[in-house]
């Protein structure tokens, strides 16, 4: 790795974690009711919504009622999104002439769950399918709700573990209502100024006609971008205004813009591991997960930057001038854009591909096999290198209470996390957990890899490189994330309706369990730890998460990453 790419990565850390306490106290401070600088302003808009949703602020719910309103929220969401996109046509700002791309009703539907579940993938081009209405009152309005839901259900399970001899989780519309208006809103308003300034456009205009040195016309896309780009990669939703996503020069115009959106995405759901540490009392295990979430960060840029700043000497011979040195000029930069060269590009990808956010700045599927093994493993790991608003700290948890079962039954003691016991029905949660994104994903895989209609989407690449693709498809849409490798054609009857299902697993396959294990720790009574008892906020247990994170990922995934990534590397 070269300097530069060591200073940006570093700087990109020290911003990150200087960040951690301050807004894991705002989060704190939001959720348990405490007063902050911003409540003279948004305590009478709450109050106001509270009175016209007849919602009781001081009524809380159990696992299962939060269960159920998360669930119900999520499917308004989704059908309020199909109706817009399904009669986009007859609403204001649709251009024909533009927007070319018909939405049918397997890719309106894939859409519409996508937004609605925090993936925003995008089986479609942004400007040639997306009328202005649909962008920001369905898309746009779906990143705050969806993103908001994710959070409050983050907030929830964190309370389960604090709580002892309860059946009570919170309040899941007061939660989202606190979620929105505290944190989302603020940090959106603020960011979309800042990408105005830098030069992303915020219009209704229509598209600009220019004439080329050439002599040809030239087609610009123009609209409010500006007001989608910071809320997407602040509530964990990623996808993009344009077809390119943030490798176009008006989502993403400079280095300043991409440190901004790099920021963005990691920023709360690292801050969280924060909240997490003064919510149960015990600000070290916070830090425990964040150090450990963080070595699976640094190994992961150092892996991809390694991989594309060497390139491959079969395909990019150009590359290499002085064919003694053992580091090329300028790396693999095909799919890279050069205003962010392999280096930012690099810390998009693996940014984007350990949360929920595929606000990708390059294309992946240009990456070498290694380096685009990156971003797989990483959606493959499950959300917990920061993860998910909100759903990154229950991914972490959860990998964490499964090491203290694995360390249980090898020492022979029932296994405890924070003076909780972990006994026969919270272990079968935990085991309908980590099952449900393996089971999906490599059924779903397995499927169209072996039918003509999943192979039918393989236009450009077979062997072990169109594998991964196939395999990349279903990962992002179970981790909930959205990037794809852009060699596979998805926009099919055949890839709407499976990732779709994906989609809703990552989603609620996953929610839903963890809320219930919440509920299970709440209903218990808080006892102390013992001195045979395993502390989980040192380096030997963070040593621990670790390793388990590593080897259950390898053990679910490691057949098909053989055949696929690693098969490509060792023949190519």
């Amino acid at each position: 790795m070269n300097l530069q790419a060591w200073v940006q990565y570093g700087f990109f850390l020290v911003l990150l974690t200087a960040a951690i306490k301050p807004f894991g106290g705002y989060m704190y401070r939001v959720f348990q009711g405490e007063s902050t600088f911003l409540d003279p302003l948004l305590k009478p808009i709450e109050k106001l919504l509270y009175r016209v949703t007849g919602v009781d602020q001081q009524q809380e719910m159990d696992w299962k009622n939060y269960a159920i309103s998360f669930v119900f929220f999520g499917l308004c969401g989704t059908l309020f999104l199909y109706v817009i996109l399904r009669s986009q046509q007859w609403l204001p700002w649709f251009y024909p002439t533009y927007q070319t791309t018909p939405l049918t009703p397997d890719l309106a539907m894939n859409t519409a769950i996508s937004f609605s579940t925090t993936t925003t993938w995008q089986a479609y081009g942004g400007e040639t399918t997306m009328s202005y209405f649909s962008q920001m009152v369905g898309l746009t309005s779906q990143n705050f709700l969806a993103g908001a839901a994710g959070l409050a259900v983050g907030i929830a399970f964190v309370r389960g573990l604090a709580r002892h001899q309860t059946d009570k989780l919170g309040n899941f519309w007061v939660d989202l209502v606190r979620a929105m208006l505290w944190v989302l809103l603020p940090l959106s308003l603020i960011g979309a100024l800042v990408l105005v300034w830098q030069g992303v456009p915020m219009n209704f205009h229509l598209y600009s006609h220019a004439k080329t040195i050439e002599g040809t016309t030239q087609i610009i896309a123009q609209g409010p971008v500006a007001a989608l780009e910071t809320i997407k990669n602040l509530g964990t939703n990623g996808g993009g205004f344009f077809n390119v996503n943030g490798a176009h020069p008006y989502e993403n115009p400079t280095p300043l813009t991409n440190l901004i959106a790099m920021l963005a995405i990691a920023v709360l759901p690292a801050a969280f591991t924060n909240t997490f540490g003064r919510m149960v009392g015990n600000p070290r295990q916070g830090w425990t997960f964040y150090a450990v979430m963080t070595l699976l960060f640094v190994a992961g840029l150092v892996t991809c930057n390694r991989a594309e700043q060497n390139g491959n000497r079969h395909l990019s011979p150009l590359a290499y001038p002085n064919p003694n040195s053992s580091v090329p000029s300028s790396g693999n930069m095909e799919g890279k854009e050069v205003r962010f060269g392999v280096s930012q590009s690099v810390l998009a990808a693996v940014v984007t591909s350990n949360g929920a956010t595929g606000s990708f700045n390059s294309m992946h599927d240009s990456y070498t096999a290694i380096g685009g093994a990156v971003p797989l493993v990483n959606m493959l790991l499950g959300e917990i290198v920061y993860g998910g608003l909100g759903t990154g700290i229950y991914s972490m948890v959860v990998v964490a209470l499964l090491s203290l079962l694995l360390a249980g039954l090898m020492v022979g003691r029932t296994p405890e996390y924070m003076g909780k016991t972990i006994g026969p029905p919270e272990a079968r949660m935990l085991m309908l957990y980590v099952l449900a994104g393996p089971v999906v994903i490599l059924l779903c895989s397995a499927l169209a890899a072996a039918t003509k209609m999943g192979l039918a989407g393989l236009t450009t690449n077979s062997g072990p490189h169109g594998l991964t693709e196939i395999v990349v498809a279903f990962a992002s849409s179970a981790a909930n994330n959205g990037q794809s490798f852009g060699g596979l054609s998805v926009n099919t009857p055949f890839y709407n309706l499976d990732t779709a299902v994906a989609m809703i697993v990552g989603r609620f396959g996953l929610a839903i369990p963890a809320l219930a294990l919440a509920g299970l720790f709440a209903a218990q009574k808080r006892r102390y730890a013992g001195e045979g008892a395993i502390r989980t906020d040192t380096v030997t247990f963070g040593t621990l998460l670790l390793g388990t994170a590593v080897v259950v990922c390898g053990l679910s995934f490691l057949p098909v990453l053989t055949l696929g990534p690693v098969l490509e590397h060792l023949t190519h």
